[in-house]
C-alpha cells in the first residue's frame, strides 16, 4: 500500500470495544474467518429465519462494520441474514488494506458463508457499497450467486479521480485501481444499481457508467435526494422495499 492509496483510498477507524449487540439490540454472531491468503479478518453473522436468502456485504472504504450497525438493523428486519466484515486493516481484522487484499477478503468471506455457513449460492445475494461494489463484483466475477447489488458505485479509482481532478492523471500515483468495469463483463448475475442522485463523491453519472457496461439482467434504482453516505435513510421504506423486490425475483429464478 503506497502512502497516497493510505491518504485518498483506504481509511479504517480503530475497533472501539463494547458490548455491540446489547448496544444495537442484534443478534450479532462474532465470526473469525481467513481471507483467501489467510489473513485473520473479523466480522459480525446475524441470522434470520423470515427468508432465506442471506446477504454478503462488502462495505465502502471508510470506519469499520460497527457503523453500519444502523443500516444492519434495517436489513435484519427485511427477514435478511446478513454477513458483515471487516476487510483487513479494519476494525478488528488483521493485516494492511490493499487492492488485491481486499479482494481475498472478499472471497474469503464468500467461502466462510457457503463453506462453514453451509449456505447455498442460491441463496446468497452479493451486496457492495462504493469502493465495497469493486470488491463484491470481484467475487461475482469468481463465483456463483443469486444475484448482485451495487451501490453508489464507480467504474475506477480512475474515473472517479479525473471526475475529481478535471481531467489530470492523478490516479497515476495511485496504486489502486479498482476497476469494476472491468469485472462487468464477467458478470452474468442479476444485478440492481443503486445510486443518490445528490451524490457529489461520486456523481450519479458515474454510477450510470457502471449499469450502461453490465450485462443483463439489471435494472437502476435513483434514491432521490441521497448523497453518497445516506441512500439508505433518504431512500427509506421505499428503497428497502426495492431491495426485498429485487431479492424476492432472484430467488425466484
Amino acid at each position: 500500500m503506497s502512502l497516497l492509496d493510505s491518504l485518498f483510498v483506504y481509511h479504517p477507524d480503530p475497533w472501539q470495544d463494547r458490548d455491540w449487540a446489547r448496544a444495537s439490540g442484534l443478534p450479532l454472531e462474532d465470526v473469525w474467518f481467513p481471507a483467501a491468503d489467510g489473513t485473520t479478518l473479523f466480522g459480525w453473522y446475524v441470522e434470520s429465519s423470515e427468508t432465506p436468502a442471506v446477504l454478503l456485504w462488502c462495505h465502502g472504504n471508510a470506519g469499520n462494520i460497527i457503523n453500519r450497525l444502523d443500516n444492519l438493523r434495517e436489513l435484519y428486519r427485511l427477514g435478511l441474514s446478513v454477513f458483515l466484515f471487516d476487510y483487513r486493516g479494519y476494525g478488528r481484522s488483521e493485516g494492511r488494506p490493499s487492492e488485491e487484499g481486499l479482494y481475498q477478503d472478499g472471497i474469503g468471506a464468500y467461502e466462510y458463508v457457503t463453506h462453514a455457513r453451509r449456505v447455498r449460492p442460491d441463496r446468497l445475494i452479493l451486496f457492495g457499497r462504493s469502493l465495497g461494489a469493486a470488491v463484491a463484483g470481484e467475487v461475482a466475477a469468481r463465483k456463483p450467486a443469486a444475484g448482485l447489488i451495487l451501490e453508489s458505485c464507480f467504474p475506477s479509482i480512475e474515473a472517479l479521480a479525473k471526475f475529481h481532478y478535471l481531467g489530470l492523471p492523478v490516479h497515476w500515483l495511485l496504486g489502486a485501481k479498482f476497476r469494476l468495469i472491468d469485472r462487468l463483463p464477467h458478470i452474468s448475475l442479476p444485478l440492481l444499481v443503486v445510486h443518490g442522485d445528490r451524490d457529489e463523491l461520486v456523481p450519479l453519472q458515474l454510477g450510470r457508467q457502471v449499469f450502461e457496461a453490465a450485462r443483463e439482467p439489471k435494472a437502476f434504482y435513483v434514491v432521490r435526494g441521497a448523497d453518497h453516505n445516506n441512500v439508505p435513510f433518504v431512500g427509506g421504506p421505499a428503497y428497502f422495499a426495492r431491495l426485498k423486490a429485487f431479492i424476492q425475483s432472484v430467488l425466484r429464478r
